[in-house]
């Protein structure tokens, strides 16, 4: 597959470190229900899983955000449960409601049944990445994902979303084998779904471990960083001649980002807890670093954004500038968008990393 050359390639210049002229900037969630037209789509397409599964209903979505917004990277439009969902649980999606499983894996005959799910039960999403890449016609990089090993764990013990996550947990104490089990097998499942993404035309994939902030230390190497490094080790870093960015974020990881610096991939995303010089300097020149806005700061006037996006700028520092590689820091969310966050308050944002940035490189 051939696919337009890359007009505007910020993003991955700064996963790998190199030097760019303004500070590339994509949000989580950017296409999503705080934009009028994704609303629309997703009541032509009746429900999320009927627009996530629809090819043309995916490229539309993905792209509605880049029409609005200079945005520097587009996300291919999907959900981090796709692949327990082709495990045979049982997704679904009530409006209002977060993600559901019809079946839960919490005994030692669920654990039994589980395996690295047949890819094709995902050709929908790896459709979609080829559809959205070929009408990106090179504008910006197309960044494929998943949930993180432990992350979908969460899911498929607890059987949704959870607000102490007891399920997942007790069974990590009573029986870590089982948990280990589920692990491993999630593992070895979101390395082949990432490389089949960057086989599709994703040319940047990123590992969401949204729920590995809740473990407590120690147990947060062992149950979810042991198997993001395992998903890292099968990752593809090449593909058509070009080096494939791998991106980590774990919400409420910022207590480990001395274990984390260590990890085999390009860039580590941060939540709005952490400070980014203090994390520029426990990372070193080792990583990229993404991050970190507070998603509520879009809530507040204009001159507000503007103040706390160039405080964030300035909180990382001038980025690397010339030859070689250096400290580079790709601008973004704490954590996802709101779906009540106001559409313009999204251009205030995405302007205003572009001019500071620019300004904070200008300065001697």
């Amino acid at each position: 597959m051939s696919y337009a050359p890359l007009q505007n390639d910020t993003f991955l210049r700064a996963c790998l470190r190199q030097s760019t002229d303004h500070t590339p900037v994509w949000l989580m969630r950017q296409a999503g229900r705080y934009l009028p037209e994704y609303c629309a789509t997703r009541a032509r397409a009746g429900s999320f899983m009927g627009l996530a599964t629809n090819v043309d209903y995916a490229t539309e979505v993905t792209l509605q955000p880049l029409e609005r917004y200079a945005l520097d990277a587009a996300i291919l439009f999907s959900d981090i449960l796709t692949v327990p969902d082709a495990m045979g649980l049982g997704l679904s999606f009530q409006q209002g409601e977060g993600p559901k499983f019809a079946k839960t894996v919490r005994t030692e005959a669920d654990v039994a049944t589980l395996a690295v799910p047949d890819m094709e039960k995902l050709r929908y999403v790896f459709d979609a990445v080829t559809s959205i890449r070929k009408a990106l016609n090179g504008r910006v990089p197309l960044i494929g994902f998943s949930g993180s090993p432990w992350t979908l764990a969460c899911y498929m013990v607890e059987g949704g979303g959870s607000d102490d996550y007891r399920a997942v947990k007790s069974l990590m104490y009573s029986r870590p084998d089982l948990m280990h089990r589920i692990l491993a097998i999630n593992a070895d499942s979101v390395a082949t779904y990432l490389n089949a993404q960057i086989e599709a035309g994703a040319q940047a994939v990123m590992i969401f471990d949204s729920w590995g902030g809740v473990l407590a230390d120690g147990k947060f190497q062992d149950f979810s960083l042991a198997y993001t490094k395992r998903v890292l080790a099968q990752l593809k870093s090449e593909h058509g001649g070009a080096t494939i960015p791998r991106i980590v974020f774990t919400k409420g990881g910022g207590l480990w980002l001395d274990d984390m610096k260590g990890l085999d991939c390009e860039a580590l995303g941060l939540d709005w807890t952490v400070n980014l010089a203090k994390a520029r300097a426990a990372v070193g020149d080792t990583k990229a670093l993404q991050g970190n806005i507070d998603p509520n700061v879009l809530f507040a006037p204009p001159e507000a954004i503007d103040r706390e996006v160039a405080a964030v700028l300035e909180s990382f520092g001038k980025p690397h500038q010339g030859a070689g590689t250096g400290p580079t820091h790709i601008f973004n969310l704490g954590h996802g968008i709101s779906q009540y966050t106001p559409p313009e308050s999204v251009k205030v944002l995405v302007d205003a990393v572009h001019t500071h940035s620019k300004r904070l490189r200008a300065q001697g």
